[in-house]
């Protein structure tokens, strides 16, 4: 089924349509905070935090629905089930980077699902979150220059992904999600099917890695 999803037609119109997924094409803001859960959380001055996906993870999925599942005055730890992200049939369930009370959740996304990918930092975000431990629940996340490294990172374990995982329902994995060069095409999983999208939840969103000092290590299990 998968195999006969990708003739030579189909390869060359996604390789035309999509541009190349590389360090170069990532927004990593500076004074954020991003978590291996790829959402991403800001302190503002009022004391709330802003939570949305990152960047990252969009350039990965390509364009997506938002479905919240929390309302304003709900509590939540982190690494909670916030709501998933869906295309078409196939969906991630996506995780909060902080614990707190739930202030708001972002009205625009019913009406404006592009937010998501366009601006994923400013008009995209997901919800505001009263932050009950801020220190502790950010400790551990990427900032500034170990942001940008860490997706640097990223970037090579989901190559690594799509190989392994890819390969288990495609001949040829290559020519679906690799432009000639060998660079990853953007918005790679949009034309692969569920259960690529389950692979990638169990396998790459659920695993623990960390990156500190231009090293990355498995980050011992809770």
């Amino acid at each position: 089924m998968f195999r006969k999803q990708y003739s030579e037609k189909n390869k060359k119109q996604l390789q035309k349509s999509l541009g190349s997924l590389s360090p170069n094409s990532l927004q990593i803001p500076q004074g954020l905070f991003f978590s291996r859960f790829h959402t991403w959380t800001h302190l503002e001055r009022s004391g709330v935090a802003k939570v949305g996906l990152d960047d990252l993870l969009v350039h990965i999925t390509g364009e997506v629905k938002f479905n919240r599942i929390l309302d304003s005055g709900e509590r939540i730890k982190k690494g909670d089930f916030l709501g998933e992200i869906v295309q078409n049939d196939k969906r991630l369930k996506i995780y909060s980077p902080i614990s707190g009370e739930i202030v708001e959740a972002n009205s625009l996304l019913a009406n404006n699902p592009e937010l998501l990918n366009q601006d994923p930092y400013q008009k995209g975000w997901m919800y505001k979150i009263k932050p009950t431990s801020w220190v502790a629940d950010t400790q551990s996340y990427f900032l500034a220059e170990d942001a940008s490294f860490w997706a640097t990172q990223e970037l090579v374990r989901f190559k690594d992904f799509l190989a392994s995982s890819i390969g288990k329902y495609s001949p040829d994995p290559t020519s679906v999600v690799l432009q000639d060069g060998g660079e990853l095409r953007d918005q790679p999983l949009s034309e692969l099917p569920d259960e690529v999208w389950q692979d990638f939840q169990q396998d790459f969103l659920s695993k623990k890695v960390l990156c500190r000092k231009k090293k990355c290590f498995r980050e011992p299990e809770s």
